[in-house]
């Protein structure tokens, strides 16, 4: 039976542990590129809904609509949720 060393566990360990992150990091990258997917064609559906509201003689942005997104993001993500909201609806509707 062979022995190991703590050096070898120690280097069998990081070997899995690297190996972990790498499958990790491709789900990260697939993740991101299904958010950007989203993101796209989020931004594509507000620019419908902005044509049809000015179409009507509405304004191009609904403040109360708004609110509503940022209040969303914010209760299910906390504070950081406000930014990635004002971030998404600068994305989608230009800045205001």
């Amino acid at each position: 039976m062979a022995t190991t060393t703590p050096a070898t566990t120690a280097a069998e360990a990081g070997t899995g542990t690297d190996e972990r992150i790498a499958r990790d990091r491709e789900r990260i990258d697939e993740l991101d590129r299904r958010l950007i997917a989203l993101v796209r064609e989020r931004m594509e559906v507000s620019a419908r809904v902005q044509r049809a509201r000015i179409g009507a003689g509405g304004r191009r942005v609904n403040l109360s609509r708004e609110m509503e997104v940022l209040t969303r993001y914010r209760e299910r993500l906390g504070r950081p949720g406000t930014s990635l909201a004002m971030t998404l609806l600068e994305l989608c509707r230009g800045r205001v």
